[in-house]
C-alpha cells in the first residue's frame, strides 16, 4: 500500500549557510538526503543554492540541477519565492525592513524593487516548467497590514482597496504562471494580507477565483493566530496545493496572549517549535489531507526559538514519515461482508 502523501521534504531557505555542508546545492542535498528526507523545497532568492535568473534562461542549467538532486536521492518538491512575493507589495511603514530582500541597486526605490520582485514571480514560472514542477510557493506581500487593528478607525473602504490593488498586481502573475503550468501557494501568514480564511476569500473573490491561486498550508501561523486548523482543511482543502510541516505552542499568561507584549522568540506566548515539541495535531492533519485526497509533498519549514536547526531536521524526517498513511485498500469491515446480489438486496428491503 501507498501513500498519496509524498514525504519527507525539507525546505532548505533555514539551512543554507556559509559553510559544508549547506553552501551548496550538491552538499546540501546530500546532507539532506543522508537524513531519510526524500524531496528538497528549493529557495530561489538564495543564490548559494540556486541561480533563478539562469534557471529561467536555460533548460541545460536546470536539467543540471534536476542531476544534482537526483544523484542526491531527492526530488525537488517546489520553488520557494516567499521573499520576491513579499515584495510585490510592501506598505511603506515596511520599506527600509524589506529593502534587505532585494538587490542593493533598487534600496530606496519602491517602484523599481517592486518592478524587479514581479520579474523574479515571473522567472519562478518559467524556471518552474523547465524543472517539471506543477507547484511554487510564496508569500502575498501586504499593503494593509499595519492597519490590522482598527484603531485608529479605517477609513471605511481601505481594507477593500487594499485586496483591488493586490489583485491588479497578482492577476497578470497569476496568468503567466498558468501559461507555463504552475500555480503559487500562498503560505497565510501574519505580516501579510493574506493570514486567515476571511483574508484568502476577499482576495479570491478579488482575482476572481484564478486557477492559480493556491495555499501552501501551514498550521502554525493558524495555531498561533487561534484558529481552528483541522477545519481550515475542510473549507479550503480543494485550494491547497503545498504543506509546510511546521509545530509551534500558544500557552498565554496574565501578563501576555495573541500579541505577545513586543516579547522575543523565547519569551512569547505563542512560539515556532521543532516537530513533536509543540501543539500541533499532526495525526489529525494527515488524516484530513488523505480524506480530501491531497497528494503533494509534506514538507519540514523547520523553526524554532530553542532547539538547533541541525537537531531539528534530524529529528523532523523520522516524525513527518511516522505521519504518512498508507492508505487502506480494502474495506476494515470485509470480513464480515455478505452477499451483494440485486435479489438479495430485493428481500433485505421487502422488495418483489
Amino acid at each position: 500500500m501507498t501513500s498519496q502523501i509524498k514525504g519527507p521534504a525539507l525546505f532548505l531557505a533555514q539551512f543554507a549557510g556559509d559553510n559544508k555542508p549547506f553552501n551548496s546545492l550538491k552538499d546540501i542535498t546530500a546532507w539532506a538526503a543522508s537524513l531519510g528526507y526524500k524531496g528538497v523545497q528549493i529557495p530561489t532568492f538564495d543564490t548559494r543554492l540556486f541561480n533563478l535568473e539562469q534557471a529561467a534562461e536555460s533548460q541545460d542549467y536546470c536539467d543540471e540541477i534536476k542531476g544534482i538532486c537526483f544523484e542526491s536521492g531527492v526530488e525537488i518538491t517546489e520553488l520557494s519565492t516567499h521573499l520576491q512575493g513579499q515584495l510585490v507589495a510592501v506598505n511603506p511603514a515596511y520599506d527600509l525592513a524589506f529593502d534587505n530582500f532585494a538587490p542593493s541597486n533598487v534600496h530606496g526605490n519602491p517602484k523599481e524593487r517592486q518592478i524587479w520582485a514581479v520579474e523574479q514571480m515571473k522567472n519562478a514560472a518559467i524556471a518552474s516548467r523547465r524543472l517539471s514542477l506543477k507547484h511554487s510557493v510564496s508569500f502575498s506581500g501586504s499593503l494593509g497590514f499595519p492597519y490590522l487593528y482598527p484603531w485608529p478607525q479605517r477609513p471605511k473602504d481601505l481594507i477593500d482597496e487594499v485586496f483591488n490593488e493586490l489583485a491588479r498586481r497578482w492577476i497578470p502573475i497569476f496568468n503567466h504562471y498558468q501559461e507555463n503550468g504552475v500555480d503559487i501557494g500562498f503560505e497565510l501568514h501574519p505580516g501579510e494580507d493574506l493570514f486567515d480564511g476571511a483574508t484568502w476569500e476577499i482576495f479570491l473573490d478579488k482575482v476572481k477565483g484564478h486557477k492559480a491561486a493556491m495555499i501552501n498550508y501551514d498550521p502554525s501561523h493558524f495555531l498561533l493566530q487561534q484558529l481552528d486548523y483541522l477545519a481550515f482543511i475542510d473549507l479550503y482543502y480543494d485550494r491547497i496545493n503545498a504543506f509546510h510541516v511546521k509545530d509551534a505552542e500558544f500557552n498565554p499568561n496574565g501578563r501576555q496572549g495573541v500579541y505577545s507584549g513586543y516579547q522575543p522568540w523565547l519569551n512569547r506566548a505563542g512560539r515556532f517549535r521543532s516537530l513533536g515539541d509543540g501543539q500541533v495535531d499532526f495525526k489529525g492533519i494527515f488524516s484530513k489531507l488523505i480524506e480530501y485526497g491531497y497528494n503533494s509533498w509534506a514538507v519540514l519549514e523547520w523553526e524554532c526559538c530553542i532547539k538547533s536547526p541541525e537537531q531539528g531536521a534530524a529529528e523532523g524526517a523520522p516524525f513527518i514519515a511516522s505521519h504518512i498513511i498508507d492508505v487502506t485498500e480494502k474495506d476494515f469491515d470485509d470480513f464480515a461482508g455478505g452477499k451483494t446480489e440485486k435479489s438479495t438486496i430485493n428481500k433485505m428491503l421487502g422488495l418483489n
